[in-house]
């Protein structure tokens, strides 16, 4: 096969596997943040605290990880025809990603958020915040270098997981690499697919690292975050912390 040959067939690949990632991380996004944001608010300690809820949310989070992709997509069919209509194509492949991704996503934002220094927590509580603003001007923006960075591995997995699904007829990088590569006995498109998949994947990490070392370094230096901190270490009984003069300065 020789590269004229290759090039339409790499160039569709390559933009179905983007369009399956691309919709299974925004639906992943959308669902799984309030979803991990609630695992930390209904905990113990927390601001909703509810062991009951918090136990099923978790049990339904581990169960659906515990699941191999492969074995998730072949459960899934019969929703997946249902909701689309069919069970093979690049649409149908983003019911099982999204589904497998959302629980994954949930616990790195369970994770990020579980960083985010209790203190500022209660000072937004002290000045009479409700628990939306505890959320929205807290918990989220202090975690949200950890997010990003959680995002970055929600796509680098969802990657992996949609060539899985090209071995059942969803198109994308994997089907080229399982028809022609492994089938066909074509290894140089096969490997052509590897080394395409390998620069997405580096490049899609490139992006999410300089995108969480810039929210990193800004974290702390504007918005809401120094203000509170600053209500925080002058709060009665509160043992001053170090910098505290220069981020009243920054405040100011």
């Amino acid at each position: 096969m020789t590269w004229s040959d290759m090039q339409p067939l790499l160039e569709q690949a390559s933009w179905d596997t983007l369009y399956m990632v691309g919709w299974s991380t925004a639906i992943a996004v959308l669902l799984g943040l309030p979803l991990g944001i609630l695992l930390v608010l209904t905990d113990r300690g927390g601001l909703l605290q509810n062991s009951v809820a918090n136990k099923v949310i978790g049990q339904v989070v581990n169960i659906a990880r515990s699941m191999p992709f492969i074995i998730l997509m072949v459960a899934l069919m019969g929703f997946t025809r249902w909701l689309t209509g069919t069970t093979i194509g690049r649409e149908a492949a983003i019911v099982p990603l999204a589904i497998g991704a959302i629980p994954f996503f949930a616990r790195l934002v369970e994770t990020a958020v579980r960083e985010v220094d209790s203190g500022l927590v209660e000072a937004v509580q002290s000045m009479g915040g409700s628990t939306w603003t505890v959320v929205r001007k807290v918990l989220v923006p202090e975690s949200l270098p950890s997010m990003i960075a959680g995002v970055t591995t929600t796509v680098v997995t969802l990657i992996g997981y949609s060539a899985m699904a090209g071995t059942v007829g969803a198109g994308g990088l994997g089907d080229i690499a399982i028809r022609y590569g492994y089938q066909r006995f074509e290894s140089g498109l096969m490997w052509i697919t590897v080394a395409v998949l390998a620069v997405v994947i580096s490049l899609i990490q490139f992006a999410g690292d300089f995108a969480a070392r810039g929210l990193h370094r800004r974290g702390g230096r504007s918005g809401a975050a120094p203000r509170l901190r600053f209500l925080r270490d002058r709060a009665p009984g509160a043992t001053p912390r170090s910098g505290t003069g220069a981020e009243l300065t920054k405040t100011s």
